[in-house]
């Protein structure tokens, strides 16, 4: 038997793998499919103070070797959240994590401590790739300065374990992680989609609506792979590891490269199953090459 649980400042995780926000909504989309208890963790659709419409469609593309959103947080608020689909998900038998975005810090503010309140969410991903709208539209994450303002502000109002999504559309990763790692981040999630654009040929028009998107998929996961290593080399709290995770290899490389855990995405749109044959595989490779715990291979690279 090996021992898959983690944690995360006070978070516990039965297994490493979770599911990307916005991939699965809330989770009752999949448990149709599966008894969602098996997975490690569920990060929720991003949850934003006010109803959000989105983007005008068409806002998904299909890539060579990956997919592209710009779907544009739609939701309907976080107390349409509150009174709407917690009671549904609450008593799911996982860890649940909110995705929080907001357009000031005011707004990040007022959802952080609205999620603070409900018992069966013990943390939050705070997304800081959202536009600071008093910034002229500039995201919170491109620079250590926004970045630690707003993870600071939300640190003073929110108790449990605060998890900081990163965007990858950045100089230097290192220097936003530890950034938010000295203004109260418990954990880095990393990294979100990349900026790209998509084409169609025969009609001379972008495929998307809003022209760019994010990039996501296994296009991704070798400069994702490369974030993670670097941003573990250089700050103390653990990491959670994105980008074209597809299959369990993908998934122990990133725990190589120094991730605790993971999200699977993309690949959830091929097969829903992925996360749970992640997990079995995973427990395979452990066995086979005789590791006990996670610890014993994250960032256990060979030199």
């Amino acid at each position: 038997m090996v021992e898959i649980g983690v944690k995360i400042k006070d978070l516990i995780l039965k297994n490493p793998v979770t599911t990307a926000s916005g991939t699965c909504g809330y989770g009752m989309e999949l448990s149709d499919f599966y008894d969602v208890s098996q997975l490690g963790g569920i990060f929720l659709k991003g949850i934003t103070l006010k109803n959000r419409d989105g983007n005008l469609y068409p806002r998904m593309a299909e890539t060579q070797s990956g997919m592209l959103n710009a779907v544009g947080l739609q939701n309907k608020g976080v107390d349409h959240f509150i009174k709407g689909i917690y009671p549904k998900i609450k008593n799911y038998n996982t860890t649940l994590i909110a995705n929080i975005n907001g357009s000031t810090i005011q707004e990040y503010i007022e959802v952080a401590e609205k999620i603070n309140e409900l018992e069966n969410i013990p943390a939050i991903e705070l997304n800081i790739s959202c536009p600071n709208v008093k910034e002229g539209g500039m995201a919170f994450g491109i620079n250590p300065k926004s970045a630690s303002e707003v993870t600071k502000a939300i640190r003073e109002v929110y108790s449990k374990t605060l998890i900081v999504k990163l965007s990858p559309n950045v100089t230097d990763i290192t220097e936003i992680a530890k950034a938010v790692e000295c203004h109260g981040a418990d954990s880095v999630s990393l990294v979100n989609t990349f900026l790209g654009m998509a084409i169609d040929a025969k009609k001379r028009i972008p495929m998307l609506s809003t022209i760019t998107g994010g990039l996501s998929g296994p296009a991704i996961k070798p400069i994702a792979l490369r974030m993670v290593w670097q941003v573990y080399n250089s700050v103390k709290i653990p990491i959670i590891g994105i980008g074209g995770i597809m299959n369990a290899t993908d998934a122990i490389e990133f725990i190589l490269a120094g991730a605790t855990a993971i999200q699977v995405g993309t690949a959830i749109f091929i097969d829903p199953f992925a996360p749970l044959k992640i997990i079995e595989g995973i427990k395979d490779y452990m066995s086979d090459n005789g590791f006990n715990t996670i610890g014993d291979i994250t960032g256990n690279l060979m030199s």
